[in-house]
């Protein structure tokens, strides 16, 4: 559904559209979304047609097209997402977005790199956490409907792989289990000393 949003940028109203769990952000070279509500990942595919997850964006975020070269380039949304439509002309008073865009890319490379796997998911989970956590009495809940399979993706390993590390993680206390979603326990840096 396609609203005026009363905030404007230099007087020209923006745009917001509102899209549900699974939906797909539009692509196109002249326009950027702003996430005000809600997480979307973006990705790409292998040429063996495994999926690449490129990033998990969350409010005051920008994704889009223009933030890529890949090919075949993907938005999804995990969760019900509010948007604000950026068309180019008003790009340059976002450029402290596209900077975070960058760092936060970076910080997911440097992620997908650390070996061994168990501590590439302990990053991924301690990163998620501090994105999009929240405080709870026993740590960080993180808030997202993310499947074995969905860490999986992110982190290049098995489906298979994830179930146990998650089991293990869970026997060790390092992490529970909050209906269908996550608590990480402690901070990463603290399980590294």
């Amino acid at each position: 559904m396609l609203i005026s949003v009363p905030t404007s940028v230099n007087s020209t109203p923006l745009k917001q559209l509102t899209f549900s769990r699974y939906d797909l952000l539009t692509l196109q070279p002249d326009i950027l979304w702003k996430i005000e509500r809600g997480v979307v990942r973006t990705l790409t595919w292998s040429e063996d047609g495994k999926p690449i997850i490129l990033g998990f964006w969350g409010a005051g975020d920008l994704v889009g097209k223009p933030l890529t070269n890949l090919e075949p380039y993907q938005i999804e949304c995990l969760t019900s997402v509010e948007v604000n439509l950026l068309p180019s002309n008003v790009w340059y008073q976002y450029i402290d977005g596209a900077i975070a865009h960058i760092r936060l890319s970076e910080e997911l490379l440097n992620i997908v790199h650390c070996r061994p796997v168990p501590t590439r998911l302990l990053q991924l989970l301690d990163w998620l956490a501090r994105k999009f956590g929240r405080d709870v009495e026993q740590g960080k809940l993180i808030e997202l409907p993310l499947t074995h399979q969905a860490l999986s993706e992110a982190i290049c390993t098995t489906r298979v792989t994830v179930t146990r590390l998650l089991k293990q993680f869970e026997e060790e206390e390092i992490l529970k289990r909050h209906g269908r979603y996550l608590v990480l326990c402690q901070p990463v840096q603290k399980l590294k000393s």
